[in-house]
């Protein structure tokens, strides 16, 4: 593996303290809040898996250049109002380190639910919000449900070095009942002022967990069925 795109481990040391003390807190802050979904983006729980390629999630533009990001946060779809945070690698389309840093949100632009995704919970083969799933470091709410969709997220990238800049990210979990064109799990992302466009999701995984049961989208009642001889309504046998 080549070292061209490791960062010098300072560059790394205090944006990964600060990210976990904010992961720590989210849980917390969701339940005061009255959040309706807590959401990972390659970190947490989402880690605690053999495939590597979990975490962090990454995304590339049509150079060949790529962002890594990690974090986590927590929405209200009724109020708009959003809390969270993560890390950051840029590199070069050659793999060179070009930059690293956080991220926080600033405005959740929408979210548009695929409804909730019962079979994560046996694929994972446990129930969310359990001690040997969740690691200690990112507790989850008792109760949680998974759920896909699409989260539209404006964030404000702070480098190490070198101004902020604020971009749009995109944040995909296909979980559920997921439209033909959403297929891929995934992250993009879009710098704002003529920054670049990173549209091709690589690799890493993203979730989101509704925390309230009126966050999660109402299933159709099942439409009753006639027996083969049975008489209309109102009708006396």
């Amino acid at each position: 593996m080549s070292t061209k795109r490791k960062p010098p481990h300072r560059g790394v040391i205090w944006p990964a303290g600060a990210i976990l003390a904010i992961l720590v807190a989210i849980p917390a802050k969701a339940q005061e809040n009255r959040s309706d979904y807590l959401f990972f983006v390659g970190s947490g729980f989402l880690c605690h898996t053999n495939d590597s390629s979990a975490c962090p999630a990454v995304t590339k533009s049509s150079d060949d250049s790529t962002y890594e990001l990690s974090g986590a946060g927590t929405f209200n779809t009724k109020g708009k109002a959003i809390t969270a945070a993560g890390t950051f690698m840029h590199t070069s389309p050659n793999g060179s380190f070009l930059e690293s840093g956080i991220w926080t949100a600033n405005e959740l632009v929408s979210f548009e639910s695929y409804a909730i995704a019962t079979s994560e919970l046996l694929r994972e083969g446990m129930a969310l919000g359990s001690p040997e799933l969740v690691p200690r470091r990112t507790p989850m709410l008792y109760g949680s449900m998974p759920s896909g969709g699409l989260a539209v997220i404006r964030i404000r990238l702070l480098p190490m070095r070198g101004r902020s800049r604020t971009a749009v990210l995109q944040v995909n979990c296909a979980l559920g009942k997921v439209p033909e064109e959403r297929q891929t799990e995934g992250i993009r992302l879009t710098l704002q002022g003529g920054g670049g466009e990173f549209n091709q999701e690589i690799s890493g995984r993203t979730m989101f967990v509704a925390t309230r049961a009126g966050a999660i989208p109402a299933s159709k009642p099942a439409t009753a069925v006639a027996e083969p001889n049975a008489a209309p309504a109102g009708v006396q046998q």
